[in-house]
């Protein structure tokens, strides 16, 4: 049996979580966490998510879970928290699977660092499709070539704190890799006014906010002639939270170091 923890335990995201794991014959939900001063604090986590009580209380603070009857750590927060937690984590020899979106370039490398004590999954969207969306703009980025334009396009649910998502930015990430460039030098935020004639090497990245979409994403290679656009749409966070413990179930046993669910999904 599966012992898993999770944090953001009261979130939208981390409700879904402990549903799937509720209904896994395979896994118990063995923790959970909320940001001190939460409401749900001291409240059980099952009843917060919908499914009865579970007998597990959430908690305020990381040192209160039960990291050595847990087999793994699912985090869907900020990336402030994420940190903490990780080091939390990591003391532990715990290993964690992060969702959590916005992580500056400094952060990111911290996860890794910390990554050489635990095993570590860390992937901006943990959906199936999502990730074999990844591979297949890989192939046809490097097929069809700078012949082609690239724009993509994101939509999410009005209280989504960053942006462009982070799934967003790795398909940008993968088109210039795959183009022998840097996202940083090449994508395109925003166009407004005379901006002038468009480069082969720009990646447009734009960004939708409104009401409940669960996740959008439109990846459009515009060649003279035609167009070919790959789409993936998000129809409930369960994907997101099935995939997320499909990635803790994996994470286990293996050996320190810093993964994705492409290392999962066995897509590599």
């Amino acid at each position: 049996m599966l012992k898993i923890m999770v944090s953001g335990a009261a979130g939208r995201m981390g409700r879904r979580i402990i549903n799937v794991i509720a209904a896994d014959e395979r896994a118990a939900l063995s923790g959970a966490l909320e940001q001190p001063g939460s409401p749900a604090v001291g409240r059980d986590a099952g009843e917060t998510a919908g499914v009865g009580n579970l007998g597990v209380p959430i908690v305020g603070e990381v040192g209160k879970l039960p990291f050595a009857a847990s087999d793994v750590l699912i985090e869907f927060t900020s990336p402030a928290a994420t940190l903490a937690n990780l080091e939390a984590a990591a003391a532990q020899r715990t290993a964690m699977v992060i969702g959590t979106t916005g992580l500056s370039a400094a952060e990111r490398q911290r996860v890794a660092e910390l990554a050489r004590q635990v095993p570590v999954v860390l992937a901006p969207n943990m959906s199936v499709g999502v990730n074999v969306l990844f591979k297949v703009v890989a192939e046809v980025a490097g097929i069809l070539g700078d012949d082609y334009d690239v724009e993509i396009l994101e939509a999410h649910h009005r209280l989504k704190k960053d942006a462009p998502s982070g799934t967003a930015v790795r398909l940008g990430e993968i088109v210039a890799q795959t183009r022998g460039r840097s996202l940083d030098e090449v994508a395109v935020y925003e166009r407004r006014g005379f901006t002038g004639e468009r480069t082969r090497e720009e990646i447009g990245m734009q960004t939708l906010r409104a009401g409940d979409i669960v996740g959008d994403h439109l990846v459009l290679f515009g060649g003279l002639g035609e167009r070919l656009e790959i789409i993936h749409r998000a129809h409930s966070r369960d994907t997101f939270a099935r995939g997320a413990v499909r990635a803790a179930r994996w994470v286990v046993g293996q050996a320190p170091g810093l993964y994705d669910m492409q290392d999962v999904l066995g897509l590599h």
